[in-house]
């Protein structure tokens, strides 16, 4: 995977996040205001570039993923975390985070230890499924 080698990061935990974050849809928006495959949020991106190509929205999110597992000191839940409700929760008691975040890295630390382990099947993917990701993965073929 070409984001992985220029990021450094592991193509499990890359997946992953595109996998929670839009189903690999370049073109999945969110009511929150977040943007394309990586779910990134519109302030992160500079006025000039298309928050909606691949390659932009890889280079905004997975930055932003990578100063999560950084400041998580390499751990993936915290990281998971950090990505969803803002790197500031990193700090802060997993039970002060909000319930979205909590269920996030859940589902996330999950399914990329399960990545990891070079499963065939995820028990957490398929729970992230039947808990809503379904319905976000058939929008995702319904805009392809």
């Amino acid at each position: 995977m070409v984001w992985a080698s220029e990021t450094g990061l592991d193509p499990n935990i890359i997946a992953t996040i595109m996998q929670i974050e839009s189903c690999g849809d370049p073109h999945a928006t969110s009511g929150a205001g977040a943007m394309g495959l990586f779910q990134v949020m519109p302030y992160h991106f500079e006025s000039d570039e298309n928050p909606y190509f691949p390659d932009t929205n890889a280079l905004r999110g997975l930055g932003y993923l990578n100063q999560s597992l950084n400041t998580a000191s390499g751990n993936a839940r915290l990281a998971f975390a950090g990505y969803n409700g803002g790197i500031s929760v990193i700090s802060k008691a997993e039970s002060a985070w909000a319930n979205e975040t909590q269920r996030y890295a859940y589902w996330g630390s999950g399914i990329y230890a399960d990545a990891l382990q070079g499963a065939t099947q995820s028990a957490r993917l398929d729970e992230w499924l039947a808990h809503g990701g379904s319905s976000l993965c058939a929008q995702a073929r319904g805009n392809q």
